[in-house]
């Protein structure tokens, strides 16, 4: 983060992870006491408007955000072709660490605690990074995500975990309680009643985002 960032203003960034360069906003509120990484769903980029109205919610809660292109400009567009890097769970792992070790260099965040919030594909990819990264990750939050993608981690997850799952969503509840079986952690499942896969029902995502936000203000405080 340069010097030009204000309190609450969100700053464009590029992230060092391996070989290339990644997209990101980085929103630093006043007095923050953690910062939240997102890792978008399947398709998505940091200009999700879902994922941006949960920063700002989670802005309002003294969280730092970063939401950040998990895949090149160039990667994009293949993957909008063939819609494979979406579920290289591998390759997205691998760059939210990489974006978990860039933020330890990036003052005034690098010694906040960090929660993970995931997305569909995405989640897979926080909670790999999580069990990566147990004494950097203190909380995840996914979002009708696909947590059984990373099964064979999740036993090494050590940070609280909320599974947030909408109730229409019939076939990704079943995954989710899969994953909260396996999770040694501390582990949540919540169900918001008539929402599907992306709560786009009228009031869906402000339940999301206020139960993320909770979540992240009671394990990273």
């Amino acid at each position: 983060m340069t010097n030009e960032q204000h309190a609450g203003q969100p700053s464009e960034v590029t992230i060092q992870a391996g070989k290339v360069m990644l997209d990101g906003i980085l929103t630093v509120p006043e007095d923050p006491i953690g910062i939240v990484v997102f890792a978008h769903g399947s398709g998505s980029s940091r200009f999700s408007s879902r994922n941006q109205y949960v920063a700002s919610v989670l802005n309002e809660g003294r969280l730092a955000t970063l939401l950040f292109d998990l895949l090149t400009a160039e990667e994009h567009v293949i993957d909008v072709q063939t819609r494979e890097l979406r579920f290289d769970i591998d390759l997205l792992s691998e760059r939210m660490v990489a974006t978990i070790d860039w933020l330890d260099g990036e003052t005034p965040v690098n010694e906040l605690p960090i929660g993970l919030f995931g997305s569909s594909t995405g989640a897979a990819a926080a909670l790999n990074a999580a069990a990566e990264r147990p004494a950097r990750v203190a909380a995840v939050v996914s979002r009708g995500g696909r947590p059984d993608l990373a099964m064979a981690r999740l036993p090494m997850v050590q940070a609280p975990t909320l599974l947030i799952v909408g109730g229409l969503d019939l076939q990704v509840i079943e995954m989710n309680r899969a994953a909260a079986d396996a999770l040694k952690a501390p582990c949540r499942i919540e169900i918001v009643d008539g929402a599907t896969h992306l709560f786009e029902e009228s009031g869906k995502l402000e339940q999301v985002a206020a139960l993320a936000r909770d979540w992240f203000v009671e394990q990273l405080h």
